[in-house]
C-alpha cells in the first residue's frame, strides 16, 4: 500500500516542491491550501488538491477525515504553511501578531494534533515542520516572525521526545534563502507597519535589503528544501534537524560561537541598518 503525504502551503514555492517530490518518491500526496484554484499544476502530477486553511479548526478536521477516509492512513505530514509579519515590535498591532502566530504555530500544533492519533494506531509516521534559520537566528524588525520559528523549534524537540515511544519522528527543517514569494511579502508586511513613524529609517534598510535578497541568484530553489524533507521521510532514522539552502548553516553556526554583541554587530551589517 503507498505511503500518504499531506503537504500544507503547497500552492507554491517549498510546499510545491515538497509535494512534487514526494510523490516522486511514490507517496500518495495531498496538497493543501486556501486556493485550491493554485494546485491546478500539482494536480495536472497527481497531486490530491486539498482546501484546508490551517487557522480553521473545521477545516483542518475535514481535511484530515477526507486523507484518511481515501487513504486509511497519514504516513507524513510536513507542516510548511506560514509567512512572514515583519514590523518593529512596538508598531505591529496585536491582532496581526496573533494572526502571525495562529498561522504559523498554532496552525501546525492544531493539525498535528488531528494527525497524531491516526500515526499511533499505524505505530509510525513522521511530523516535519519548516522552521527557518530565522528559529536559531535573529533579525531587526522581525520580532513576532521569529518568536513563531523560535517557538515552533521548541514544540517540535518537545514532541520528538513524546512521540518517539509510538514510532514516530519529528523532524525540523530550517531554511535559508530561498527563492520563493516570501521575501517580498515580508517586506510588504514590513512597509505596512513601520514605513513611517520612528522606525521608519531601519524599515527602509530591511525592507530593501529584503527585496535584494528575494531576487538574489544566491538562493537556493525550492527543490533543496524538498530534497531534504523527501530524505527525512524516507530514512530509517532521520536527524531531528536538517539546516540548508543559502547561509542556513553558516549564520547559525555564527551565532552559535559568537557573543550576542557581536552577533548584533554581523546582522545590522548584513541588513544595512543605518548607523
Amino acid at each position: 500500500m503507498p505511503k500518504t503525504a499531506l503537504v500544507t502551503g503547497a500552492s507554491s514555492g517549498i510546499g510545491e516542491a515538497t509535494a512534487l517530490k514526494l510523490r516522486e518518491l511514490g507517496y500518495t500526496v495531498y496538497g493543501a491550501a486556501r486556493r485550491t484554484d493554485r494546485l491546478r499544476k500539482l494536480a495536472d502530477h497527481g497531486i490530491r488538491p486539498l482546501a484546508m486553511d490551517v487557522t480553521d479548526d473545521d477545516s483542518l478536521r475535514t481535511g484530515v477525515d477526507r486523507v484518511v477516509a481515501e487513504t486509511g492512513r497519514i504516513d507524513a505530514l510536513v507542516n510548511n504553511a506560514g509567512y512572514g509579519s515583519y514590523g518593529a515590535l512596538e508598531d505591529v498591532p496585536l491582532d496581526e501578531a496573533r494572526h502571525q502566530f495562529e498561522v504559523n504555530v498554532f496552525g501546525a500544533v492544531r493539525l498535528t494534533q488531528l494527525v497524531l492519533p491516526h500515526m499511533r494506531a499505524q505505530r509510525g509516521g513522521t511530523v516535519v515542520n519548516v522552521t527557518s534559520m530565522g528559529g536559531k537566528i535573529y533579525t531587526p524588525l522581525g520580532g513576532w516572525y521569529h518568536g513563531t520559528k523560535f517557538a515552533l523549534e521548541a514544540l517540535s524537540d518537545c514532541l520528538r521526545l513524546e512521540a518517539k515511544p509510538f514510532g514516530i519522528d519529528v523532524v525540523v527543517i530550517e531554511p535559508g534563502g530561498i527563492a520563493t514569494e516570501w521575501g517580498g511579502i515580508a517586506a510588504d508586511k514590513l512597509d505596512k507597519s513601520s514605513a513611517t513613524g520612528p522606525y521608519a529609517r531601519q524599515a527602509t534598510a530591511v525592507a530593501a535589503a529584503m527585496r535584494s535578497e528575494a531576487n538574489a541568484r544566491r538562493n537556493s530553489p525550492p527543490t533543496v528544501i524538498a530534497d531534504a524533507i523527501g530524505k527525512a521521510v524516507t530514512t530509517r532514522r532521520p536527524k531531528p534537524r536538517y539546516a540548508t539552502g543559502f547561509g542556513a548553516r553558516p549564520l547559525i553556526a555564527l551565532r552559535r560561537i559568537l557573543p550576542d554583541r557581536a552577533f548584533d554587530t554581523v546582522i545590522s551589517r548584513a541588513v544595512g541598518l543605518p548607523r
